[in-house]
């Protein structure tokens, strides 16, 4: 059994001859008394303290199991979530893919389409240009010639020009 603060107080000692001061001794158990029973309140304290340390450390046991068994439940539900945005994701790609296709043609037919128009464009220039080039030749011709003079250069000149106006009619 440990020693108690009252056991060293009570403890004698026996006497001798040129033994230790009675006094000094007395102070000393003293003190031992004092410090002793510091100790064991002390101690007291740190078996409360440890108890309630490893109530703590079991309950913060119990919150890790709980924890683990989430953080599981967790990952679970975040691999199921992750696989079905996957299949959204290549659900998206694949209509994106189709609306893709599908502005691709839009593109090209209209492409085609401004390109008969361009052609329908140069083919009306080309006209416009015959219609020009023959007005400013007949104006040409007019100013190269003295046409008051004769009449029938006149009628001939006329005659060419319903002539030229026809070819472009058919043309056009």
């Amino acid at each position: 059994m440990p020693l108690t603060p009252l056991d060293i107080h009570n403890k004698e000692f026996s006497r001798r001859i040129r033994g230790y001061d009675e006094d000094e001794v007395n102070e000393f158990l003293d003190q031992v008394i004092k410090d002793y029973e510091i100790v064991i309140r002390e101690n007291k304290e740190l078996q409360s303290q440890l108890l309630a340390v490893q109530e703590r450390l079991d309950h913060f046991a119990n919150i890790e199991e709980t924890l683990s068994k989430t953080i599981i439940v967790a990952q679970e539900a975040a691999d199921e979530v992750k696989n079905n945005a996957k299949k959204e994701a290549q659900l998206i790609v694949k209509e994106a893919e189709k609306n893709a296709d599908r502005i691709v043609n839009e593109s090209l037919a209209k492409s085609r389409k401004i390109a008969m128009e361009v052609e329908e464009l140069k083919k009306q220039a080309s006209i416009y240009r015959a219609r020009f080039r023959t007005l400013v030749e007949a104006q040409l011709d007019l100013l190269s010639h003295d046409g008051w003079e004769s009449l029938e250069d006149r009628e001939r000149l006329e005659d060419r020009d319903r002539e030229r106006d026809r070819e472009i009619k058919e043309i056009y």
